[in-house]
């Protein structure tokens, strides 16, 4: 309540969320917003942060990892909302929830549009955030407590995504007298896809016993508490597991059945055994262009040759046309896989014999990569890291370039580990936010793998780290500059480089005397990685770290699909199994057994 005693609108809409589960509050504090974080103040463990998109961002994160408890993120008018709005894009693309709470100026100062402001800091956050969230709304008074309700909770259940909630000033201070009742249960599901579950299973089940090269692609759809409650069964069922970049974690690495993840920036493994696949059954993913390539047309078994299911709680994606899906099913992701999990065994030997043939011949770090003398790969980096991290350990690979794409696709990881990331938007500066919303959730320990491209547009948050003492150790690969756009203007362009390095218009600081600044202990890794003398204390060591890692600015990235301008300047690409650097002759008639190589 007010310091005067009075309750107002904002304690009450605090205390719906705090009955909604809300616990956790990332917030900049600001004037539009006063009534809201003094609420907040008292009901919620309320972590200020430096910038609004940090504040986003962590919320997002935290709400993936969290058992049990939900966090918003709290932002003031005019910048706040607009800071605020690429935490909210990112969530969006990726399906997650991440409630953002506003401030705005007085209703009686609202411009409506006559003119472009009125009100101090005033800009139409509800018009701004609408493309990227569920629910997009201004409340100018205060309202009844189920559409309160029902706008929060639009976010949190079917196809989740942002809810963006702009507060005006007088609202937010309006007396109110009556008290909240039980809200009840969030359903995180319609019950017309859970009804569906049971035929959508019988279908698949058929499917799959019809199948000779079944695989099961495991999207971020498929909660992680469902993967591992299936986990068991799902090792007795026998089919191929594989799983995409947002389903990640749901399939540890040492899983009986576990079949790789293909990708744009894939295992060529994973992606030679999908394009060998008869049965392709695709749960929880919308099978994005990232997932499939730019080549959708060659993605999965030809026309005839196989069947592809996706099940999907999004009609329009199971519509959308790419790639091609032969059996849409609307239904619960989460219902199938249990129910798979409960199914008969099946045995695919002669199956499971390649797949495991493909992954002997195939290394995930390709040989062809090279690095100068004196530099650690960062594909040499995740191998260790891959043996030093224990089950409790989060990994947070950054959301673009070499800190992303390299864990995704060389991290071995453990079941019990977490590894979350957001690369629908691929922004740069996600980590440290994205850390901190894990490490708020209690984590033990927290591993960020960051480029220092990215890592220096949000290092104003390393305050907030050390601040929090939280256990965020970050290894920081420092190639100086932005190593993927440095590889775009070396391939396309000649080598005509600009804003990709130091010597094209970035500047970097000196990251030891950064980390000094803000009392964060940091370390040099020479090419022992690891081994570093020093290292592994710090490591284990509680609070944050940093581990500058220095990576050849013209380290290589193999494998990976490839593309080429072509003579109307449009862009074409391979298809996912066919990566660079192509395969000996003799080892891709060897491994494109069921369809040949040249048939693609």
């Amino acid at each position: 309540m007010s310091e005067t005693g009075r309750r107002t609108y904002a304690d009450h809409v605090t205390e719906i969320l705090a009955d909604l589960g809300y616990t956790h509050c990332f917030l900049v504090p600001g004037g539009a917003i006063m009534h809201l974080v003094n609420a907040a103040r008292s009901r919620m463990t309320c972590i200020p942060v430096v910038h609004e998109v940090a504040a986003t961002i962590a919320a997002e994160y935290f709400n993936v990892l969290s058992e049990g408890q939900r966090a918003y993120a709290l932002v003031t008018a005019g910048p706040g909302i607009t800071n605020a709005l690429t935490g909210m894009a990112g969530a969006f693309l990726e399906s997650r929830d991440v409630l953002v709470i506003s401030g705005q100026v007085k209703s009686a100062d609202l411009s409506r549009g006559e003119v472009r402001q009125r009100g101090i800091q005033e800009i139409d956050g509800v018009s701004i955030a609408a493309p990227v969230s569920v629910v997009s709304e201004r409340i100018e008074s205060p309202i009844a407590d189920a559409a309160l309700v029902d706008a929060v909770t639009r976010g949190l259940t079917d196809r989740k995504g942002p809810v963006y909630l702009e507060f005006c000033l007088d609202a937010q201070g309006t007396p109110v007298e009556r008290h909240p009742g039980s809200v009840g249960e969030v359903a995180e599901l319609s019950a017309t896809y859970v009804h569906a579950a049971p035929e959508a299973l019988t279908v698949i089940e058929e499917a799959l016993s019809k199948a000779q090269r079944p695989v099961i692609l495991v999207g971020g759809g498929v909660t992680y508490e469902t993967s591992q409650r299936a986990a068991e069964g799902l090792a007795r069922l026998g089919v191929p597991l594989m799983t995409t970049w947002n389903g990640f974690d749901r399939v540890a690495d040492d899983h009986p059945c576990f079949a790789g993840r293909p990708n744009t920036w894939g295992q060529r493994w994973a992606n030679i055994v999908l394009s060998q696949a008869d049965c392709i059954v695709a749960l929880g993913s919308r099978l994005g262009i990232q997932q499939t390539g730019f080549n959708w047309q060659d993605w999965g078994p030809p026309q005839g040759a196989g069947t592809v299911i996706q099940v999907e709680v999004d009609k329009t994606e199971l519509g959308k046309g790419h790639p091609r899906v032969d059996v849409p099913l609307l239904a619960d992701a989460n219902a199938v896989l249990l129910g798979l999990a409960k199914g008969s065994p099946r045995e695919f030997p002669e199956w499971w014999q390649y797949i495991d043939s493909v992954r002997d011949a195939v290394p995930v770090i390709d040989p062809e990569n090279s690095n100068k003398e004196g530099f650690l790969s960062p594909y040499e980096l995740m191998r260790q890291l891959s043996g030093e991290l224990t089950a409790k350990d989060v990994l947070i690979p950054a959301s673009s370039g070499s800190g992303q794409f390299v864990p995704m696709e060389t991290f071995e990881m453990k079941a019990g580990q977490r590894v979350v990331t957001n690369k629908g938007l691929a922004s740069m500066g996600y980590g440290l936010a994205a850390a901190m919303g894990a490490a708020a959730t209690g984590a033990t320990r927290v591993v960020l793998v960051e480029g220092d491209g990215s890592f220096s547009q949000s290092i104003q948050e390393l305050g907030t780290i050390a601040l929090q003492a939280w256990p965020v150790k970050i290894f920081l690969l420092d190639n100086d500059g932005y190593a993927s756009i440095r590889t775009t203007q070396r391939n396309y362009f000649g080598g005509a480089y600009l804003g990709c390095d130091s010597a094209t218009g970035l500047g970097f600081p000196d990251w030891h005397a950064l980390g000094q600044a803000f009392g964060i202990a940091t370390l040099h890794m020479g090419a022992q990685g690891l081994a570093t003398p020093g290292l592994r204390d710090l490591l284990d060591a509680p609070g944050p770290a940093i581990f500058v890692v220095s990576v050849d600015p013209e380290q290589t990235y193999f494998p990976k699909v490839t593309s080429r301008v072509t003579e109307d300047g449009s862009m074409a690409s391979n298809p996912l199994h066919l990566m660079s650097p192509p395969l000996s002759e003799d080892m891709a008639k060897t491994l494109f057994r069921w369809r040949p190589q040249e048939a693609r």
